[in-house]
């Protein structure tokens, strides 16, 4: 082994035993760990960032040292647990800052140093709170699952709801307005079956005459008033392949978006967004709720033998909260289906800067695609910008920003192809990235190996929801009488 600098840690007492890293050797041993948090930038605020380390190599205790302090801890089993309350206070003053992680073994009575690493802290803070729904990863099979959410300043997991409450039920497409936690909506389908909304501790339902549209409410977003949700109405089908690498296959062959009114129960629609020759499906309204943006393809016969023809690029049309009314006249902002792609769940950052959508080959389902990546534009001056640093060989989809706009939550495959995990990166003020980190666990190694279920439509929530799992269920069935 080649022994480079001697550099001095100072001794600093485990938390869990007597042990010190005193006159570490420096050497130049790469070190592999899991999750690779190596280079990332992570929130002033998130919970420790544990790893386990690379199984061939011998590690003893970790040492994070930034502007002369340092915060050491044991190693066990190869997976470092940095104990949060110390952790916190190490971070009390680190915003802005770059963290040295150093991973030492001890060897006879001398201390190894192996090569360190850096995480930059960013003084810009993240949502407390991540609401996802787990469900095995096939989606085919949905009588076990629910809506949760985690803590992202601890490992703290609490159940929003669970279909073990309603003989097995299926729960999706959870929102929020404006990262709200006071606002949230989520479908329940077969039994109880309906569309809820919580308000500040009430619940109500969203009814209406959607028959003349051949389709009932599919994927929503709220507009920041509160007082609208704008759904596509999509009748959906769903194909499993065996040669296709694309496995499975989701598409519609009826979508059309329009805005429900919740305080007056009114359908608001427009022959531009419920239009015969489109498809028209995912809506996100603009923050300042002037503008309904839409995915929208040409409309085809047969959709099920030729679902590869669907190509949806990003659209815009006016909506004017006082009069209740659609614009007439719909602008395109992605032309995804002239570059012969398609484009998918547009969503904006809250300051109206950025507009970050998913890029596939065709359909709007892009979850399952293993081409699918993200991209993103520069609303002010129209010019798109590099998503490299964020995107794999896998599928991204999913995503959405963080009240403050300075951090995205996306979900990836990127991990074994198959299971869909929670990835977080800071956007700069320019628009650029940071490297993607994979949500934080206690032991990361062990969750993520033994979780057999996907994470499915994160969202970043200001503070904790305080409906629990039996609450909602309750307030639900009063809904059904």
């Amino acid at each position: 082994m080649k022994k480079c600098t001697i550099i001095i840690l100072s001794i600093i007492m485990l938390a869990s035993c007597t042990t010190s890293v005193n006159n570490a050797v420096q050497t130049n041993i790469d070190i592999s760990i899991y999750p690779d948090y190596k280079d990332v930038t992570i929130p002033c605020n998130i919970a420790p960032i544990n790893f386990s380390v690379a199984d061939t190599l011998q590690a003893d205790a970790l040492v994070i040292s930034a502007n002369g302090d340092t915060l050491t801890t044991g190693i066990s089993n190869g997976c470092v647990d940095i104990p949060i309350k110390r952790w916190r206070a190490f971070l009390a003053d680190k915003a802005g800052s770059s963290l040295t992680f150093t991973i030492c073994r001890k060897t006879n009575e001398e201390w190894l140093a192996y090569k360190p690493f850096n995480v930059e802290v960013s003084a810009d803070s993240i949502d407390k709170t991540l609401v996802y729904r787990l469900i095995p990863p096939g989606y085919e099979i949905w009588n076990r699952m629910g809506i949760y959410q985690r803590d992202l300043e601890t490992y703290n997991e609490q159940a929003i709801y669970e279909n073990r409450y309603g003989k097995g039920n299926c729960v999706n497409c959870h929102s929020f307005c404006s990262n709200s936690p006071d606002k949230m909506m989520m479908h329940v389908r077969v039994n109880i079956a309906g569309t809820y909304v919580f308000s500040n501790d009430t619940t109500s339902k969203v009814e209406g005459d959607f028959s003349k549209f051949n389709a009932g409410p599919t994927y929503p977003y709220w507009h920041p008033s509160g007082q609208f949700i704008a759904f596509s109405l999509n009748k959906i089908f769903q194909d499993f392949h065996t040669a296709d690498p694309n496995i499975i296959e989701v598409y519609d062959d009826v979508s059309d978006v329009i805005v429900f009114d919740l305080e007056n129960k009114a359908i608001i629609s427009s022959p531009l967004t419920c239009a015969t020759n489109a498809f028209e499906t995912l809506p996100c309204f603009s923050p300042d709720g002037k503008w309904l943006y839409f995915c929208s393809s040409q409309a085809f016969d047969s959709v099920r033998y030729n679902y590869k023809n669907a190509h949806y690029s990003i659209c815009k049309i006016e909506f004017d909260a006082e009069t209740k009314q659609i614009g007439k006249i719909v602008d395109t902002i992605v032309n995804a289906a002239a570059m012969g792609k398609s484009a998918s769940f547009p969503r904006i950052s809250p300051d109206g800067r950025f507009l970050l959508y998913t890029l596939s080959d065709y359909g709007n389902f892009s979850i399952w695609h293993h081409e699918s990546d993200l991209k993103m534009i520069d609303l002010q001056t129209g010019d798109s910008i590099s998503t490299n640093q964020i995107n794999s060989s896998r599928t991204e989809s999913y995503h959405s920003w963080s009240s403050n706009s300075r951090w995205i939550v996306f979900s990836s495959r990127r991990g074994d192809g198959l299971h869909t995990r929670p990835y977080f990166a800071h956007v700069n003020a320019d628009g650029t990235f940071s490297k993607p980190m994979l949500l934080p666990q206690r032991n990361p190694q062990e969750y993520y190996r033994e979780l057999f279920y996907s994470y499915n439509i994160p969202e970043l929530v200001k503070s904790e929801v305080t409906l629990s799992a039996r609450r909602t269920d309750i307030m639900i069935r009063k809904m059904q009488y």
